[in-house]
C-alpha cells in the first residue's frame, strides 16, 4: 500500500494503491471509497468492483483474484473491515488500540501492522493468534508477509535506528532470526513468492540486499545508485524470481536480474577491454573490503524512465498475455505498463498508459465473465477449524482463477483444511472489538 497526496479537484482523488499477492490484480482507496481492477490484458483495465460505502479509503487489500477484500478508512483509522465484495457483505471487523498503518495477508494469514504491535489472525476465521507487542517504532508500518502460505513468513523492523530484519514464522508463531541487512534503517522490504528469498532497502536506497529465508544469508547485493540518497516506494520479485524492481521518488525505475556468474562461461577473444576487465576484477582482491564490496555489486539489467519526478508509485513484475511486463502505478491515478525484454534487458518500453480515475463503465464481475465455462469452479475458502462447534459458520471467498483466465487454481495453492464453495451460509456478518 502507498499512500499518496492530496490533490484538490474532480470526485475522486486517489489516497492509496496496491497489487493484490500476485499481481494479477490492482486496488486502489479514494476519498469517495476503493475500485478494484484486473491486470490480465494490456489494452484493455477491466474494473471488477467499485464500492462508494466507505470514504475516505486508505488501506485496501485484495487476497489474490478472490471476492475477499480488507478496507480501512480514515474515519476510523483504527478499525480493519473485512468484506466478500462479491455479496456486497462484511465478514468481520475488528478494533485495534492504534491507528492501522498497513494489512497484509496469504491464504493462511492476515496481518495488522500498527507502529509499535503486530497482530497475525488466523484467516480461516478471523481469529486473533498472535500479538507481537513492543516492536520497535515503525511510524510506515513497513512489513512484508510471504505469500506462500506454506511458510508464512513475516518480516520487519527489528530497530529503529538500524538496519536489523527481524524474521518472523507465522505458521509456528515463532522468532526464526534476525538479520543484519543494512547499516540505517529500513525502507523496503519484499519475499519472493516461494518464501525462500527477501529483498531490503535501506534509508538511504543506494543498496538493495537479497537474503536466503529463513538462513539470512546474503545471496545478492545490487547497487542503485551512487549520486544521491532516494527514498525507495515498492521493491518487488518477478513471481518466478528471477528479476527485482526497485522504484523510488525519483524518475528511474530499476530492474535487477537475479543470476550466478560462473567460471564456467567461455573464453572471451583477447581485447584490450576485456583485459582491463580482468584487471579490474584482480584490482578488487587488494583493496579495502568496503570499496571492493562497492565496486564488485551489481547494476540495473534494465531501467525505465518515468517522465514524472517526485510521485509515490507502486511497481510489479507480471506476465500479461504471455509476455513480461513491468506496471507502474502513480499517485496521479495513473497505470503505465511497458515491456520488459528478459534476454537483454535495457530500456523497457512504454506500450500503455490507463486512467485509474475515469468515469469509464462499470464492468462489475467482468473476470468472471471472460472465463470460458468450468465443470465446477474451485473456490479457496477459509474453513471450519475442527475444534469449533459445527453450529459456527467460518468464512469462505471464491476464487477467480488467477492471472491466466479459465486457469483452474490446483488444490496445492489452497490453504490445509476443507475447501468449500460459495454459499451464502458464508462469512456471516461478526463483529469483534478490541483485540
Amino acid at each position: 500500500m502507498e499512500a499518496a497526496a492530496e490533490a484538490p479537484g474532480g470526485p475522486a482523488v486517489l489516497s492509496c494503491f496496491s497489487y493484490n499477492q500476485d499481481c494479477t490484480s490492482l486496488a486502489i482507496g479514494t476519498t469517495t471509497g476503493y475500485r478494484l481492477f484486473s491486470l490480465s490484458s494490456v489494452e484493455q483495465l477491466d474494473q471488477v468492483h467499485e464500492s462508494n460505502e466507505i470514504p475516505d479509503v486508505y488501506i485496501v487489500e485484495r487476497l489474490f483474484s478472490s471476492s475477499l477484500v480488507v478496507v480501512v478508512s480514515h474515519a476510523k483509522p483504527q478499525q480493519m473491515n473485512v468484506y466478500h465484495f462479491k455479496k456486497g457483505t462484511e465478514i468481520c471487523n475488528y478494533s485495534y488500540s492504534s491507528n492501522i498503518l498497513s494489512i497484509r495477508l496469504n491464504r493462511q494469514r492476515l496481518v495488522v501492522c500498527l507502529e509499535e504491535s503486530i497482530y497475525i489472525h488466523n484467516i480461516k476465521d478471523m481469529k486473533l493468534l498472535k500479538t507481537i507487542l513492543d516492536t520497535p517504532p515503525n511510524p510506515t508500518g513497513l512489513c512484508a508477509l510471504s505469500i506462500n502460505h506454506a511458510n508464512s513468513y513475516l518480516a520487519y523492523p527489528g530497530s529503529a535506528t538500524s538496519g536489523e530484519i527481524a524474521l518472523y514464522d507465522g505458521n509456528t508463531l515463532k522468532t526464526a532470526c534476525t538479520i543484519p541487512a543494512h547499516d540505517g534503517p529500513l525502507a523496503a522490504l519484499t519475499f519472493n513468492s516461494t518464501g525462500s528469498k527477501l529483498a531490503s532497502a535501506s534509508e538511504k536506497g543506494t543498496v538493495i540486499r537479497v537474503f536466503s529465508i529463513p538462513g539470512g544469508q546474503k545471496l545478492y547485493e545490487f547497487r542503485r545508485g551512487m549520486k544521491r540518497y532516494v527514498n525507495i516506494s515498492s521493491l518487488v520479485f518477478s513471481m518466478d524470481s528471477q528479476f527485482l524492481c526497485a522504484s523510488s521518488n525519483t524518475e528511474t525505475v530499476h530492474i535487477f536480474k537475479l543470476e550466478h556468474l560462473t567460471d564456467s562461461r567461455p573464453e572471451e577473444p583477447p581485447t584490450w577491454s576485456g583485459y582491463m576487465g580482468k584487471m579490474f576484477q584482480a584490482a578488487t582482491n587488494y583493496l579495502p573490503a568496503q570499496v571492493s564490496g562497492m565496486m564488485n555489486q551489481d547494476r540495473a539489467f534494465a531501467t525505465v524512465r518515468l517522465n514524472i519526478s517526485g510521485q509515490r508509485n507502486i511497481c510489479a513484475l507480471s506476465t500479461i498475455q504471455k509476455l513480461p511486463r513491468l506496471l507502474v502505478t502513480t499517485s496521479d491515478g495513473h497505470l503505465y505498463i511497458y515491456n520488459l525484454d528478459p534476454q537483454d534487458g535495457g530500456e523497457c518500453v512504454l506500450i500503455k498508459k490507463h486512467s485509474l480515475l475515469g468515469s469509464g463503465k462499470m464492468e462489475e464481475n467482468k473476470e468472471n465473465d471472460l472465463q470460458p465455462p468450468l465443470p465446477q469452479s474451485y473456490a479457496a475458502t477459509v474453513a471450519r477449524q475442527s475444534s469449533v462447534p459445527s453450529t459456527s459458520t467460518m468464512p469462505g471467498y471464491s476464487e477467480d482463477g488467477g492471472a491466466l483466465r479459465g486457469e483452474v487454481i490446483p488444490e496445492h495453492e489452497f490453504a490445509t483444511g476443507p475447501v468449500c464453495l460459495d454459499d451464502e451460509n458464508e462469512f456471516p456478518p461478526v463483529s469483534i472489538r478490541d483485540p
